[in-house]
């Protein structure tokens, strides 16, 4: 082991000394190297940084949940043929709430865009959210200030919503003004009982918490054209149900529900949220993959650069190398050395790209609030890229070093 370390410490030693005595030679041997590096973690860490920001954003969705809807959401069914399907019903929902034993919430979601007003001020293209009952359940929304909504507003089709964070804060100048207000929708006077955490930016959309208010889906009804609105249905299984059964027990239910005969074709889509996180993976698996391949070409170039250096290297220490093995060193030790040493420089011109990195993600996270973040996994994969670049770089010429006849190479000073 402590010769292990000390071979070590002689090759990086070894690696330094070329760095410091041929700076601008080393650097742009390496600068394939850095341009490999920097190519694969960059489109790694944006890569799997933004899958993992999709991936929250489907599960922000709900988990084990289908939505079904009369358009489907694949975008494999033609939109001229989804649209003279018939709407989702709150009726529907009640006989599915009935009727599916394998379900833990079900729930009726009505979707409007309208202006949100108070006072002098107002705020335009706002999403009014009516739902149901389980709606909470589904969707994890934390309030901040004031409640959500009890049972006694669905019962009783309350004029009380909850506001999400930016339309108070528009509408308010400041968020925290917002509960206790009046506000004017539709015409109707609607009180504020409650604001929901911000939620920061979405890829998908979703529901968007923070443009939106969310009321009971009784007293939405009463001041929109629900006829004009958006319906859909959410059915989130239990949590030992798998997805396939789910999604059988809602079609065969559906179906029963609207009566279709056994030949007729589903007049409604069951679109799976799940379903989305695996085809999301599948995609961003691709882009990774045209990563490696771009990358692939700087890191050949890096590789002929770095031997390159070796060889030059062996030929300027040829005396020294025969000295050493006239002083007993064995051919594993010289070529040890050298394969080390070569690694080492890899590393070097893998830190520089890993810095180009970093220094790239925090612009990008700071100027477009789209966080990046290089994982552990990544940053031990830029150092195995090194290593074994190193090595395949350096085997030849550190072949060639460790078959050198000792007399002969002290001869060639």
């Amino acid at each position: 082991m402590r010769r292990i370390i000390e071979i070590m410490g002689s090759s990086f030693r070894m690696a330094m000394e070329e760095f410091r005595s041929n700076k601008l030679r080393t650097f742009l041997s390496l600068f394939g190297i850095t341009i490999g590096i920097f190519c694969i973690i960059g489109v790694l860490a944006t890569v799997n940084s933004l899958e993992q920001n999709v991936q929250n954003d489907i599960k922000a969705l709900g988990a084990n949940s289908v939505y079904v809807d009369k358009d489907d959401y694949s975008g494999q069914i033609p939109w001229w043929k989804t649209r003279t399907r018939p709407d989702m019903t709150s009726d529907e929902m009640q006989l599915l709430k009935m009727k599916l034993d394998v379900a833990s919430n079900v729930v009726f979601f009505l979707g409007w865009n309208g202006k949100v007003e108070f006072g002098s001020e107002s705020v335009g293209n706002v999403t009014f959210q009516g739902v149901t009952e389980d709606f909470s359940n589904v969707q994890k929304i934390e309030i901040v200030d004031g409640r959500y909504l009890q049972q006694s507003d669905y019962d009783k089709a309350a004029n009380a919503m909850v506001m999400g964070y930016e339309v108070a804060a528009k509408l308010f100048g400041k968020a925290e003004r917002a509960v206790g207000k009046q506000v004017d929708l539709e015409g109707r006077r609607v009180n504020v009982v409650g604001l929901i955490k911000k939620q920061g930016s979405s890829l998908l959309g979703g529901f968007d918490f923070d443009n939106s208010v969310i009321m009971s889906y009784p007293f939405l009804r009463t001041i929109v054209n629900e006829k004009r609105a958006d319906k859909l249905i959410i059915v989130q299984g239990k949590e030992t149900i798998p997805m396939p059964l789910l999604r059988d027990e809602i079609q065969a239910s559906m179906r029963s529900i609207r009566q279709l005969k056994p030949t007729e074709e589903d007049n409604f889509s069951m679109n799976d949220i799940d379903a989305f996180g695996d085809a999301v993976s599948g995609i961003f698996s691709g882009i990774n993959l045209g990563g490696w391949a771009i990358a692939a070409l700087s890191l050949v170039v890096g590789m002929f650069g770095v031997a390159n250096i070796m060889f030059v290297t062996v030929k300027e220490r040829t005396s020294q190398i025969g000295l050493k093995k006239a002083l007993g060193a064995k051919k594993s030790v010289i070529l040890s050395e050298f394969l080390l040493e070569s690694a080492f420089l890899c590393i070097l011109g893998g830190m520089i790209g890993l810095l180009l990195v970093f220094i790239l993600t925090q612009i990008i996270t700071h100027t477009m609030d789209f966080p990046i973040t290089i994982s552990p996994q990544i940053l031990s994969l830029a150092v195995s890229i090194c290593i074994i670049v190193g090595v395949l770089a350096g085997i030849i010429p550190a072949m060639i070093a460790a078959r050198m006849n000792p007399v002969e190479a002290i001869r060639s000073k």
